[in-house]
């Protein structure tokens, strides 16, 4: 019984260290866990700074890569440039010697003209001596021309009052034969109505040889025109083939509107001069020495608006003149 009391007090005796020593080691546990989280909390700090510094550092990189690529391209910009700088110096100075070249040859050029022109002066200036002989020379001949010329000027004066005398004496002999014709039509047609001698000019009236707006001869027209072309032979046969001379028949109307197959006056007139001329081939004369002329109404004897003055005005004129 002793014994087992004494057992049982030992035990318990023991029980104390071991809490002491639990106790001391909790707090070895605790102290090193305390002594973990602060290195654990300085190294987040550690960390941090230097996570913040590599960021620093990262962006500073970035900068200094892009600064290091703006430096290439500036480089690459300048090296272009460069380049085109040297090609262009290599072509200035291809330029260069080009125009050095092409200068030498202009020099050379130049100076060959300036022998070449020196040469040409000279020989200008013989040629010029020549040519101032050869100018006197000419002076004299046209001194001796201009005597000439003179002389066949008197000669042309002579002949042109001889040859206007000739005409003169032409004019006057077919004034003559004129007068001859034109006196024996009037003794010939003195008592036949609308025949008259105007001036140099012998005058039918259309109504004695035409129907009214017609251009053919009525038969009364073609016995006048018969009996002119008979008496117009006789006197054309004396005149000398010398003369040139020319029977013109003018036909000639009035202002009145034109109511016939032909379009206006001029035709009319035109028709009725050309009808008296085939007449008088017919009979023989001449063609060469007959013309036919319309005058429509802007030849009119009579200005007046009335029947006498459209009848006057409506008429075959024959005029005996020169070509």
């Amino acid at each position: 019984m002793a014994r087992r009391r004494r057992q049982t007090h030992a035990g318990l005796d023991a029980w104390p260290g071991y809490v002491d020593a639990l106790s001391t080691l909790l707090m070895v546990v605790i102290f090193v866990l305390l002594v973990f989280v602060l290195g654990q909390a300085f190294l987040s700090v550690v960390l941090a700074k230097r996570q913040q510094a590599m960021e620093q550092l990262t962006q500073q990189v970035s900068k200094l890569n892009d600064m290091l690529a703006l430096e290439h391209d500036r480089t690459h910009t300048l090296q272009l440039s460069v380049a085109s700088l040297r090609s262009a110096h290599d072509k200035d100075v291809a330029m260069a010697s080009s125009l050095t070249a092409q200068v030498s040859q202009l020099t050379a050029e130049r100076d060959n003209l300036a022998q070449a022109s020196q040469q040409q002066v000279t020989a200008l200036g013989a040629q010029l001596e020549e040519l101032r002989h050869q100018l006197g020379a000419a002076m004299t001949m046209l001194d001796i021309s201009q005597q000439q010329v003179h002389d066949r000027d008197h000669k042309i004066d002579d002949l042109g009052l001889k040859l206007n005398v000739a005409l003169a004496d032409k004019v006057e002999q077919l004034q003559r034969y004129r007068s001859e014709f034109f006196g024996r039509l009037r003794d010939i047609l003195k008592d036949q109505d609308g025949v008259q001698v105007v001036g140099d000019r012998f005058v039918f009236q259309s109504e004695v040889l035409f129907p009214p707006g017609s251009a053919e001869l009525s038969p009364k027209g073609v016995a006048e025109i018969r009996t002119l072309a008979r008496t117009f032979r006789q006197v054309s046969g004396q005149i000398p083939s010398a003369i040139p001379w020319i029977m013109r028949v003018d036909g000639h109307a009035d202002r009145q509107p034109i109511h016939s197959a032909f379009a206006s006056n001029w035709e009319l007139s035109s028709a009725r001069a050309i009808t008296v001329v085939k007449l008088l081939i017919a009979e023989g004369i001449s063609p060469q020495h007959l013309a036919a002329t319309g005058f429509a109404d802007f030849q009119p004897l009579d200005s007046h608006d009335t029947q006498a003055a459209y009848a006057r005005n409506r008429r075959i004129e024959f005029r005996l003149t020169d070509r």
